[in-house]
């Protein structure tokens, strides 16, 4: 729980910093492969790599409960999907010469039967599916406010309109999970706080 409240935080920016350089990759109106690509991307995977800590971490202010159970293995499941995704971006803009030849190596890694089903269409929407329902049950135990999973929910539709509202979303998640920030501080003081010896 050390780093818990940094994990929280560091989740959003990171998608809010993806879709800040995806803007500033497109301006040029030559976004991938290249430099600009990477940087937005790996700064997305990022952000889903902090997002495992966060989950747990938002988790343990909840009972232990088979249903809290079940929401973490769903939210932590659609990560490792949405990791794969973001791997598969990263690697395809390593090895494409042009934007033609990065669609095509994406095209043939989608056409393996289950690619896209696990790792686009449908598996990687169980993380927001999950921490919307996280972020309910904390509503519901006053860990976050009765605002926290209705915000989030618009900072994960926001990209379905169009990418270019990422930084919108991530800054929406962060707004909505912030709440929480103070209690998984005050964990961490009463962690590391010295024993009193009677």
């Amino acid at each position: 729980m050390r780093r818990a409240a940094f994990f929280v935080i560091a989740g959003p920016v990171c998608i809010a910093a993806y879709g800040l350089v995806r803007l500033w990759g497109k301006s040029d109106e030559v976004y991938g492969p290249g430099f600009d690509w990477q940087a937005a991307h790996l700064l997305g995977l990022a952000g889903m790599v902090f997002f495992v800590p966060a989950v747990l971490a938002l988790s343990r202010l909840l009972p232990r409960t088979p249903w809290r159970v079940g929401v973490v293995v769903l939210t932590l499941v659609g990560l490792a999907a949405t990791m794969v995704q973001f791997g598969a971006d990263i690697v395809e803009g390593l090895m494409a010469a042009d934007r033609a030849e990065m669609s095509a190596l994406a095209a043939d890694f989608k056409d393996i039967p289950g690619v896209e089903v696990a790792f686009y269409d449908v598996v990687p929407q169980f993380f927001f599916l999950g921490l919307v329902i996280l972020a309910g049950m904390l509503a519901a135990k006053r860990q976050l406010r009765w605002w926290s999973a209705p915000l989030l929910f618009v900072g994960i539709v926001l990209p379905v309109a169009t990418l270019d509202l990422l930084p919108l979303s991530g800054l929406c998640m962060l707004v909505a999970l912030a709440p929480a920030l103070p209690t998984l501080r005050q964990q961490v003081e009463q962690a590391t706080a010295p024993a009193v010896v009677h």
